[in-house]
């Protein structure tokens, strides 16, 4: 038996040994990049839910570089997606040349290309979802529109700064602060920038607190956050009912494009308002909802490869993102100021900045920065109006995009 031999071929086999291959060096630094978002995860707890899962995904999408330069051994395959989505391949729209070729991460990401677990995910958000702060006062869902504005803004700027109308749009929506629609979104119509726009997506929904106040406090005066408002009126069973109904109907028929997402997500309320759907309404909530989500952040994770990730693209998103993020803050305060004085001084504002779609978290820092000015305030209800709105204005807004430019 040739010891030394055998001793080699493992060696050369051995998914160490990229190591010192050419442009091995840049999916070393995308392993240190999950490293740092598994730290951001766990020990900072930033979206752990989504961060964890995306992070390891993406080190298994980078180790697989290694393993697979001593056979093809390798999870994901970008290169395999590309054909299929390209028309002068042979392997255009292929589900035999993916079925034969893919790793575990292939069969992963198909869920995510078909955009079935973002649409899954909206089911178990509508779920967990009340509308009866919106029912009760239908003006929030102007606020919810309002915040749209840096969807817009960034969308403009990412044209002005060299991408394409679809990239321009997958980079836009990240200002409406709901990464499953950020992720269907750009699923469709820019894929090559998933990873990077995900990662923009849900840092800066784990920021919300840090972000949102100074915009806050820069927007209204002492006096607008003062204000306390008036209790809401209760909302009946058969409204709550109702408007998944009349919403899902509305809105599809206007924005087709629109149909998963809405539709998901007024499936999964009309599961939890019903009261005969109580099983599925708890399914949706839970179990599926945790499933999807590691299926969902470990495939996003894995499109963080080397060659796609370390790009001056990647910075260029990430500040576009915080843009956008921030104007949709913005946009939604001043539809706050207009509803303060349009009521004679008897909206607080600050609900405007939930008016983005990071349920229930801008909410709750509405919420918070309103009781420091008035201790007797207690704005949450108020401002879970414009943050149910914000959800279904981003599923709007992208359906639009995707309209324009799928």
């Amino acid at each position: 038996m040739d010891v030394l031999g055998t001793l080699q071929k493992l060696a050369l086999e051995s998914g160490f040994a990229g190591f010192f291959m050419d442009g091995g060096w840049k999916n070393l630094v995308m392993i240190i990049i999950a490293f740092v978002l598994l730290y951001l995860g766990i020990v900072k707890k930033f979206e752990p839910l989504l961060l964890c899962g995306i992070a390891f995904g993406c080190l298994l999408s980078n180790l697989s570089y290694f393993i697979s330069l001593g056979g093809d051994n390798a999870m994901y395959h970008p290169e395999m997606w590309a054909e299929f989505l390209d028309a002068t391949s042979p392997y255009y729209h292929s589900y035999g040349h993916i079925m034969q070729n893919c790793g575990l991460l292939d069969f992963f990401y198909i869920g995510v290309k078909a955009g079935i677990y973002p649409s899954l995910i909206f089911m178990g958000v509508g779920a967990m979802t009340d509308f009866g702060p919106l029912l009760s006062n239908p003006k929030s869902l102007l606020l919810g529109a309002a915040a749209q504005l840096g969807v817009f803004v960034a969308f403009f700027g990412a044209i002005a700064l060299g991408f394409t109308g679809p990239q321009a749009a997958s980079i836009g929506i990240i200002g409406g602060a709901d990464g499953p629609t950020a992720i269907y979104l750009t699923t469709k119509l820019a894929p090559e920038l998933l990873g990077p726009i995900a990662i923009a997506a849900y840092s800066y929904m784990a920021l919300i607190p840090l972000i949102q106040p100074p915009l806050m406090k820069l927007c209204t005066t002492d006096e607008m956050r003062k204000v306390k408002m008036e209790q809401t009126r209760e909302v009946t069973k058969t409204e709550k009912i109702i408007f998944p109904i009349v919403v899902a109907s509305f809105v599809i028929l206007l924005l087709p494009s629109t149909a998963p997402l809405i539709g998901c997500l007024m499936l999964g309320n009309l599961f939890r308002e019903t009261g005969v759907t109580d099983r599925l309404s708890d399914t949706a909530q839970n179990a599926l909802m945790n499933i999807v989500t590691i299926f969902l952040a470990t495939s996003v994770g894995a499109t963080m490869t080397a060659q796609t990730f370390l790009s001056l693209q990647t910075i260029y998103i990430i500040v576009l993102g915080l843009v956008a993020f921030g104007i949709s803050t913005v946009g939604g305060l001043i539809g706050g100021v207009a509803m303060y004085y349009g009521s004679g001084k008897k909206v607080n504002p600050l609900i405007g900045s939930a008016g983005v779609s990071a349920v229930p978290m801008a909410a709750r820092v509405s919420q918070d920065v309103g009781k420091k000015y008035n201790k007797t305030n207690y704005l949450l209800m108020h401002a879970m109006g414009p943050n149910v709105a914000g959800v279904i204005g981003s599923a709007i807004a992208a359906g639009f995009l995707l309209s324009v430019f799928g």
